[in-house]
């Protein structure tokens, strides 16, 4: 869990700095569901991903692109569980 302490007395600021986190977390949520769509595309086609059998019956680009995406759900999962474990602190 990160914490964040915010040294003003400026509510502007406070409302600014937790907003910009919200509006990120916002994007990166929306990744994550565009990502998991793409991720459904593929195993709606082949099923689910097993590197072994689908060697030869798939396009080896397609499969690239497949594990891509899953590498950028996982970095995106981080990131934002990163986000929204936040608590802020104001003095």
């Amino acid at each position: 869990m990160t914490r964040l302490v915010v040294e003003t007395n400026d509510n502007w600021t406070k409302k600014k700095i937790a907003g910009a986190i919200h509006t990120e977390t916002d994007l990166l949520r929306k990744a994550v569901q565009r990502t998991q769509s793409k991720l459904q595309e593929f195993e709606n086609k082949y099923g689910k991903f097993d590197r072994d059998s689908l060697y030869g019956k798939v396009d080896d680009m397609e499969l690239v692109e497949w594990e891509g995406e899953l590498e950028t759900l996982k970095r995106l999962k981080t990131n934002l569980k990163s986000l929204e474990e936040i608590t802020f602190e104001y003095k």
